[in-house]
């Protein structure tokens, strides 16, 4: 396996010394290490892979530096526009190197939202020209050098993108100092209590992560049947959105979006888009623990985002913060009465269970039984 500070350390003799990107989870060692050992000038946890490819675009034009820019593969989706219409060779022949977390690899369990985007990623590379190698944990320090130095020349030599595949369990450990929490509410808590306190008839579509992975459990705990959930079980930041094109046909019925903080900050352009919709049956819950917990638990900007004074002036009719279930307790009644569209924002811990499962069912199983809930007359 290779040391994540080791790798940092090459990284940077090979003169890469910016990095930015979304946090992943096979990437999640070495991206703890780049954020303990950089300083917040040389490292940037981004929002979206598009957004971060931009950024690293703007470390070439400004220092004639190769940037660094990490993902999920699932984040490739969102670096095509950038990559092709401005960092292309035939555009402006940015060189930069991509790190790529190898979710979904063919033939390596893995989660159904993972799947597909595995099996195509190294055509998606091909078909756009990107250049790259991939790295396990049989490859040696001497071998990754040479695969590094080899991208980087070219890179250079071509003004292209090229990238670096991560294979699962590639790096070592690395041990980060341990913080304490901000707020005492644990989102199995809130989402136990939400379980149970909300309308009959009410639709909830919950966003990537743990956050449904706990509903999921919670309703099999308390006997529920999960056919009133939509777990989005990928397709990060797009929670919301399913939640509006719902609502827009299911006008009768309550719908629900119970959002993530890294989620909703990675496609922020959709709170004005619920807030101008008016619609009175929407009722937007965002979880801010400050972190992308389901990949490491880097931290995001989420503590730092007035998103309730975001989401009042994008058009929401009211917001509420809460940082305690008691204080939910005290919301959720008008909350729930309430005409939309609404938005709740609830400070949580971090941390969850470690005997957490996943989801039983498929997510086309899920699906299915979602629909034919939602479509009874």
């Amino acid at each position: 396996m290779i040391q994540p500070t080791d790798f940092l350390s090459d990284l940077k003799q090979h003169g890469i010394e910016f990095f930015t990107g979304v946090p992943d989870s096979l990437l999640k060692h070495f991206c703890a290490c780049v954020d303990e050992l950089e300083d917040a000038e040389n490292h940037v946890i981004n929002t979206n892979e598009g957004g971060a490819v931009a950024m690293a675009m703007g470390y070439h034009l400004a220092t004639g530096k190769i940037p660094m820019v990490y993902l999920q593969n699932s984040g490739l989706g969102n670096t095509i526009n950038p990559i092709l219409s401005l960092a292309d060779d035939a555009v402006y022949g940015i060189p930069m190197l991509l790190l790529i977390g190898w979710r979904g690899e063919p033939g390596v369990k893995d989660e159904p939202q993972h799947i597909t985007q595995g099996k195509v990623q190294n055509q998606l590379l091909d078909a756009m020209g990107i250049s790259y190698e991939i790295i396990d944990a049989k490859t040696s320090k001497e071998v990754c050098q040479a695969k590094m130095s080899g991208l980087l020349t070219y890179a250079k030599n071509n003004s292209k993108p090229v990238a670096l595949v991560v294979r699962k369990n590639t790096f070592e450990s690395f041990k980060t100092k341990v913080k304490s929490p901000l707020f005492e509410l644990k989102r199995e808590d809130f989402l136990t209590y939400i379980a149970q306190n909300l309308e009959e008839d009410a639709i909830i579509v919950s966003t990537t992560g743990k956050t449904s992975r706990e509903l999921f459990e919670i309703r099999k705990k308390l006997g529920h049947s999960n056919e009133k959930d939509f777990l989005t079980v990928g397709g990060m930041g797009h929670a919301s959105q399913i939640a509006l094109g719902i609502a827009k046909q299911k006008k009768n019925r309550p719908v629900y979006c119970i959002d993530g903080d890294g989620a909703a900050l990675m496609h922020m352009g959709s709170i004005p888009l619920i807030g101008q919709s008016k619609l009175t049956n929407y009722k937007h819950i965002l979880l801010n623990n400050g972190a992308h917990e389901s990949v490491g638990g880097q931290p995001t900007m989420g503590f730092n985002i007035g998103f309730s004074q975001l989401s009042e002036l994008s058009g929401y009719n009211t917001a509420w913060i809460a940082e305690s279930l008691d204080e939910v307790t005290r919301i959720l009644p008008e909350f729930k009465s309430g005409k939309g569209p609404l938005f709740l924002e609830v400070k949580l811990s971090l941390g969850s269970r470690d005997d957490l499962g996943r989801p039983t069912k498929t997510p086309m199983e899920n699906k299915r039984a979602f629909m034919e809930w939602v479509m009874k007359p």
